[in-house]
């Protein structure tokens, strides 16, 4: 069980990148007082936390009812986390594809979605906890560390001034690509897991 947290927290922290979205919050929000930084740091969480849980609750059923098998899923996110590692490395997964229109909330696009909800943390948490592999018990955990996980990523935003000036913007990038190393390995992992079943089932034929 141990194992399954230490493993569950790595990825989901390294997925939502708490690092990368603390540099791009502090970009977007510079021109707001504190209480409208609060106030978009505590709504981006609360949309995040949203996405995320429905994606653990109900993203192994879509996949399940749309035939997706297990292996495909391993193989498939594996992938997508590796592209993802790829990008921290990069440093290109932070620059989001567009900026926010006028009226639009912060909150929700960029910091909510894709900085701190994106594919991979949402592939992320659908493969932590499978149907097919993990008991009930072992998905709960799964989702008491995601939450734990966007308590620190929130706790972060309210902190980004003294955080990256403590830190400075070069530090958080040492520091995201350093994640990206282990999402690498991560994502990897996964691959090879799966590649590895599927030898073995088609041996076992």
């Amino acid at each position: 069980m141990l194992q399954k947290i230490v493993r569950d927290f790595t990825m989901i922290w390294t997925t939502v990148d708490p690092i990368g979205t603390l540099a791009l919050f502090a970009g977007l929000t510079a021109s707001l007082d504190r209480r409208e930084r609060r106030r978009v740091a505590r709504r981006a969480s609360i949309y995040a936390a949203v996405i995320l849980v429905v994606a653990v609750v109900v993203g192994q059923i879509v996949l399940d009812a749309i035939g997706i098998h297990l292996l495909s899923l391993q193989l498939a996110g594996g992938l997508i986390l590796f592209i993802f590692a790829i990008q921290m490395l990069l440093g290109t997964h932070d620059t989001p594809s567009g900026s926010p229109e006028s009226g639009h909330d912060l909150a929700v696009f960029p910091i909510a979605v894709p900085s701190i909800a994106g594919p991979g943390a949402i592939m992320a948490v659908i493969i932590l906890t499978d149907n097919d592999v993990y008991t009930p018990a072992q998905q709960a955990e799964t989702a008491v560390v995601l939450l734990f996980v966007l308590f620190l990523n929130y706790v972060m935003l309210l902190l980004s001034e003294p955080i990256l000036r403590i830190i400075g913007r070069q530090g958080a990038s040492i520091l995201v690509r350093v994640m990206g190393i282990i999402l690498a390995a991560l994502s990897v992992q996964l691959v090879m897991n799966a590649l590895g079943i599927g030898v073995w089932a088609t041996i076992k034929r």
